[in-house]
């Protein structure tokens, strides 16, 4: 379905460019006519001609403002002067009340092949830790055939070396060769493909939840690309599988609060290297089989002008938070019983993640849904308290089509398991 108003809007800063052309024209036009009218300017181009229209304009002005400040009725400008300022008005107020954020371009990060292992590699890259019982073994087996991954799919060199003999090399140091590996491979794309400059940037946000180090993974991104001393970069942990969208809004929200607008360079992505789990609990293996490497990394602006160039236009982000105790514990990185750090998942992540799904949509729903699904929730909800009071019935609540407002779902690889209610 097309939104032709979001449309339309993307090009109006262009209109008002076009605009104030035209109404410069209208002006110099009817200056021009009423001073050959008058016979006060000779029909030849010369430098004297052209001061002698700069004034006339001037003094036209300066009549208008004097009229509208004494409150007098008096019409200086033409009816087409008037129609064109008015429409120019109109399209300025329509551009400050869309206030819009575009992408401009989108970059994800292709692994190259020494990196991309089998199923069969994953498991025998498991044995060679020297740590995992063959149960355990057995289990991650399991995970990999469920877990919808393909055959080719890419593990940090650090461990993949253990293939080939070599000691797998969870350092530091292997961990930032793979984080600059992936972050700068995909920065560098996006911002080619936007055709943007480093100093063009002026919000960097970088969400890594389980690899933060010192400096920063934004400090190793402004350092190598060498952006501007005064960019606003952020750089968010520990947030989860969320965290892309949560980056996305916070770049949004800092663009917002730039009087003239800018550029804003969003980067997502999890470091494998560090992160691997060593110990035999069911509860934590879930992250040695799921999770790989890569990484998106995306350039949003919100000037006006960007509009005709952009992928996609940003209409609405929502965020709801669980407050529960069960929501906190869901995903929590701690040690097992015998010391080995990792991500624990809680068997009631299905059930907080379907909760927090309900209340999104809740959300969401008012900003997104036509108004005739929106009208069928507020019948079914008038009625639902009308038959419980007066009958004593209970009746549910109208379930809208979100189909009807929305032509794709994006869904997190494990969210499968949160719509079906597993």
């Amino acid at each position: 379905m097309i939104n032709w108003t979001h449309v339309f809007t993307t090009y109006i800063p262009h209109l008002v460019v076009i605009s104030i052309g035209v109404l410069i024209a209208l002006i110099f036009h009817q200056v021009i006519t009423d001073l050959m009218t008058q016979q006060q300017m000779h029909t030849t181009f010369s430098p004297q001609t052209i001061l002698a229209v700069l004034a006339a304009i001037h003094d036209l002005i300066h009549r208008q403002i004097d009229s509208i400040l004494s409150l007098r009725k008096e019409a200086l400008f033409s009816p087409a002067v008037e129609g064109c300022f008015l429409a120019l008005v109109i399209m300025i107020i329509i551009i400050r009340m869309d206030n819009p954020t575009y992408l401009l371009a989108f970059s994800t990060f292709k692994a190259p092949d020494s990196w991309k292992v089998s199923h069969d590699q994953i498991i025998e890259m498991m044995k060679c830790q020297d740590c995992f019982t063959q149960e355990s073994l057995d289990f991650m087996k399991r995970l990999l055939v469920r877990s919808g991954t393909g055959q080719h799919t890419a593990w940090p060199p650090g461990i993949v070396q253990c293939l080939k003999g070599k000691k797998p090399d969870r350092s530091i140091v292997g961990s930032r060769t793979e984080a600059e590996t992936v972050i700068f491979d995909i920065v560098e794309n996006a911002m080619r493909k936007a055709n943007v400059k480093a100093e063009d940037i002026d919000v960097l946000v970088i969400n890594c939840s389980l690899f933060s180090p010192t400096p920063s993974l934004c400090a190793a991104v402004i350092t190598k690309f060498q952006l501007k001393s005064d960019i606003l970069s952020y750089n968010l942990s520990g947030m989860g599988c969320g965290a892309s969208l949560l980056a996305l809004d916070l770049a949004k929200n800092m663009l917002h609060r730039r009087k003239f607008g800018g550029k804003a360079l969003v980067v997502s992505t999890e470091i494998i290297t560090p992160n691997l789990y060593l110990g035999n609990d069911r509860a934590f293996l879930l992250q040695n089989t799921l999770f790989r490497c890569g990484g998106a990394a995306m350039i949003i602006s919100n000037k006006w002008m960007d509009g005709h160039k952009a992928w996609f236009k940003l209409l609405h982000t929502v965020r709801v938070q669980g407050t529960s105790e069960d929501a906190y514990q869901c995903v929590f990185e701690t040690e097992d019983s015998t010391g080995n750090v990792g991500v624990r998942l809680s068997k009631e992540i299905v059930k907080v993640a379907g909760k927090t799904m309900e209340k999104n949509l809740t959300t969401l729903g008012p900003l997104v849904l036509p108004y005739s699904e929106q009208a069928k929730v507020v019948f079914s909800i008038v009625a639902k308290v009308f038959m419980k009071k007066f009958f004593g019935k209970r009746r549910t609540v109208y379930v809208p089509d979100f189909k009807r407002a929305v032509d794709h779902f994006c869904i997190h690889a494990g969210g499968r398991a949160v719509i079906d209610g597993e």
